[in-house]
């Protein structure tokens, strides 16, 4: 696996859990509740859902891959 690259399927992103790398508002940890398809059925981007605050943020999926932000799991 490259450095620096989460291994992500797009068909098993939903309910999947991450932890921020560099947390804003003390939001660290987050699980995606919801997944928007296009037409032919690629991912658009996926909902991301804080876990203490409730907050939800609407990001790129690809987003996710990038280590040096996105830890999947909770850690």
């Amino acid at each position: 696996m490259e450095s620096g690259v989460n291994k992500l399927s797009p068909k098993k992103l939903l309910n999947s859990k991450w932890t921020a790398v560099h947390p804003a508002n003390k939001e660290k940890h987050f699980v995606v509740t919801d997944v928007k398809y296009d037409d032919e059925d690629n991912v658009v981007f996926c909902e991301l859902e804080a876990v203490m605050s409730k907050n939800s943020y609407q990001i790129q999926w690809r987003e996710l891959q990038d280590a040096a932000n996105w830890l999947q799991g909770w850690v």
